[in-house]
């Protein structure tokens, strides 16, 4: 079983009132933990990595709780995201390990989230920071919840650690006004529309 020792977790927590425009009635929220864990594959290449996600269930479930709670609990929560980073000595293909841990905690919590969780990944040295992309939980096509939340921790990740994101939103950009698919709309469908 590889070790994926967690050093450490940063929460963020933004309100958006306006952008440039009017203040919105609700403020939008939105949220993101980042965990710095130990990547035990950097410094050379394993044939076998699809199982080790397994390894990181319970840190996608305790991140997801943690965000969860700092969104003021599950009610309203309708877009998410998840990305990782690996340090210089790890690779790109160690970032996917989040894919099933981040993506189907969140999932799972929320309840009838159906649409995937939008992704992002890259590789970087201490300070690097990543965007964490945003959609709708439940339909791809909802283009007021196209976004990004930018994460980083000035300390990571390490040459041997993978800094790896959770992010959740509650309402849409603020001034939205692109069209698209809208929130009442949503059945689920036909390719998550």
């Amino acid at each position: 079983m590889p070790d994926f020792t967690l050093r450490k977790t940063m929460l963020f927590v933004e309100e958006i009132h306006h952008d440039g425009g009017p203040a919105a009635a609700t403020p939008r929220r939105r949220a993101a933990i980042v965990a710095l864990v130990k990547n035990p594959f950097a410094g050379g290449y394993t044939e076998d990595l699809q199982s080790a996600m397994d390894d990181l269930k319970p840190l996608g479930l305790m991140m997801t709780d943690r965000l969860i709670h700092a969104m003021g609990g599950p009610d309203g929560i309708d877009g998410y995201g998840k990305a990782g980073l690996a340090g210089e000595a790890g690779e790109l293909e160690h970032t996917a390990l989040w894919h099933v841990p981040g993506g189907y905690a969140m999932r799972a919590r929320l309840g009838e989230a159906k649409a995937i969780v939008p992704s992002s990944m890259k590789q970087g040295g201490v300070g690097t920071r990543i965007d964490v992309p945003l959609g709708h939980i439940n339909a791809a096509y909802v283009r007021s919840h196209f976004d990004g939340m930018e994460v980083g921790v000035p300390d990571g990740p390490r040459a041997d650690e993978l800094l790896l994101a959770l992010a959740m939103t509650r309402g849409g950009r603020i001034h939205h006004r692109m069209g698209g698919l809208a929130v009442e709309d949503v059945s689920g469908e036909d390719g998550l529309r």
